[in-house]
């Protein structure tokens, strides 16, 4: 199962989305505040539908806290448009933590420095974009990890 983590979420849609995604890939959500939105606001249930409820989520009040909870912090990716190291080539392993900035910034230069940089990755891209929406982003690391996952266990 993936771990896919949210740093100070700005915006409910798109964690509705990501949450939606969790559950259909089977993969955890974490969730650092603070957010820029309640965590029962309409946007938020109305993008994850009726599949809310099936959600595996666990809420912390700092990234202190939700570093608490990591096993391996060498299964930590980040992911940062300011990477040199693409999520394509990385090898992902069952039980890993995709890591995910706030919509607006990204993640801070002081987050990113809580990891060694092979540990943070980018998604390719044009560059007549700045980066793509949060949601997306996720949807493709997490399908490329599945896919190697699903490789793996044949």
């Amino acid at each position: 199962m993936l771990n896919i983590v949210l740093v100070e979420p700005e915006i409910p849609n798109n964690t509705g989305n990501i949450g939606r995604l969790c559950v259909g890939t089977e993969s955890r959500l974490h969730l650092i505040h603070p957010f820029g939105f309640v965590i029962n606001d309409k946007n938020l249930k109305r993008s994850g539908l009726d599949y809310w409820v099936y959600l595996d989520v666990t809420e912390y009040q700092n990234v202190s806290e939700w570093l608490e909870q990591i096993p391996d912090q060498s299964r930590v990716f980040l992911m940062s448009s300011h990477a040199e190291k693409s999520y394509l080539e990385n090898k992902f392993q069952d039980g890993d933590w995709l890591v995910f900035g706030k919509e607006s910034v990204g993640l801070s230069k002081d987050f990113l420095a809580l990891f060694p940089q092979e540990n943070q990755l980018t998604i390719p891209m044009s560059n007549k974009i700045r980066s793509f929406n949060i949601a997306n982003s996720v949807a493709f690391v997490v399908g490329e990890a599945k896919r190697q996952l699903a490789l793996n266990s044949i």
